[in-house]
């Protein structure tokens, strides 16, 4: 059975952005955690996305083919491009990239259905993962906390979520992030 996982880069005090939708200050030259990114995400069998996640993700799509691209955000791209993925928006006419299909509402019985198989699922955005999580789909969170205070924007986790964690794992980095890894109690 697969495991659903949301898991995204986080200001110290719990912001994925800014107030003005900014996200860069999340480590970006950081190698080390591209490789770390890399390698948590060689089990993932599907990515699900919003709309706003997934087009800052299509980067990845054809990123492998940019010169003077560093090998380690090559390999991340080619690991994302062999998962499948399922994009949430009402109105989002296509998608752009392979291996990707385009889903109208969100529905958490066909997540449960996902997560039946083999292989690890991820929630990816904010939006998406506050319904993920109030349907009780959440496996594991794991905030990758960067060394930066935003001051307010957007939330890690939505307002109003109780959840009963236990600690996992946790992996620290040079640059000065650290990724947290809690599972989910029942």
């Amino acid at each position: 059975m697969g495991r659903l996982i949301y898991s995204m880069m986080t200001s110290l005090d719990g912001y994925t952005a800014d107030a003005d939708g900014d996200f860069g200050w999340g480590l970006p030259e950081d190698m080390e955690l591209h490789r770390y990114f890399e390698e948590i995400t060689r089990p993932v069998r599907t990515f699900l996305y919003g709309r706003r996640m997934y087009e800052t993700m299509v980067f990845w799509e054809t990123a492998h083919e940019l010169p003077d691209e560093p090998p380690e955000m090559a390999e991340f791209a080619r690991t994302w491009q062999a998962a499948d993925k399922i994009v949430y928006s009402r109105t989002l006419e296509t998608v752009s990239t392979a291996r990707t299909r385009l889903v109208r509402e969100f529905d958490p019985d066909a997540v449960r259905e996902l997560k039946a198989g083999d292989g690890d699922i991820t929630v990816d955005g904010p939006g998406l993962a506050a319904a993920a999580l109030a349907a009780g789909l959440v496996d594991e969170i794991g905030p990758i906390v960067a060394p930066v205070v935003v001051g307010g924007g957007t939330r890690f986790l939505p307002e109003g979520v109780h959840l009963d964690l236990e600690l996992v794992g946790e992996r620290r980095f040079a640059g000065g992030g650290v990724h947290l890894q809690y599972r989910v109690r029942s």
